[in-house]
């Protein structure tokens, strides 16, 4: 997917298991789509990794994204790897690559957000009910937005050898919702759409909202 980083749209996914450490049984998944561009993050809660749930939070989640969903990235499990999403992708002309196996540095944009935005928020709790799973979506609806137009993240731009060493060279941090703009491959229609979205914000009151929300979301008791 590197290979498409420097226009918005082209994605990596992967899933957030919420199992409290212990995997038996049926739990709840965060399913995590990153634009490798932008940094942009969409969350969505489903009750369990099965592909329909899973195929059924991308839908949603291409509703939300500030610009066309034109790839999609993901490792080898099999709530990937399936028929209904292959044919998805042809269908809406999306780009469908797969990591390699054993290979977890070529999803590296998801798995960082995995820990930095999803983790961070809910840890490492079980929840395995249909009503925590509507109560993470309550969330995530709040917490995108306090992530993607108020927390800026950094981007890798090259690595210099010095030596023995390897010295990594960061851009100026920015939020994913100031790099949309940026963008010059992202419509004028679709930033005047973010724009006004962002317009209507505070962030303290979304700091707030998911306070409240996290004080509500209690996880299952741990086996």
């Amino acid at each position: 997917m590197g290979r498409c980083a420097k226009r918005p749209g082209f994605t990596e996914l992967d899933l957030v298991q919420h199992d409290g450490g212990n995997p038996s049984g049926f739990f709840a998944c965060t399913l995590n789509v990153t634009d490798v561009c932008t940094g942009w993050t969409e969350m969505r809660a489903v009750p369990t990794k099965a592909q329909t749930y899973v195929f059924a939070a991308l839908e949603h989640i291409r509703t939300r994204l500030p610009f066309p969903l034109l790839g999609i990235d993901s490792d080898n499990g099999q709530e990937f790897i399936n028929d209904q999403l292959l044919r998805y992708s042809h269908r809406e002309h999306i780009t469908f690559t797969r990591g390699r196996v054993g290979r977890k540095n070529d999803n590296a944009f998801v798995e960082q957000k995995n820990w930095s935005v999803i983790r961070r928020l809910v840890g490492d709790l079980r929840f395995d009910t249909r009503r925590q799973v509507d109560r993470l979506n309550a969330l995530y609806a709040v917490y995108r937005l306090y992530v993607n137009h108020f927390l800026p993240v950094t981007k890798l731009v090259t690595k210099v050898r010095e030596g023995n060493k390897v010295k990594r060279v960061f851009d100026d941090p920015k939020t994913p919702y100031q790099r949309v703009l940026d963008s010059l491959q992202v419509s004028d229609q679709d930033k005047r759409k973010l724009h006004a979205i962002h317009a209507k914000l505070d962030v303290v009151q979304l700091k707030r909202q998911i306070d409240e929300m996290m004080d509500v979301l209690t996880p299952s008791k741990a086996w």
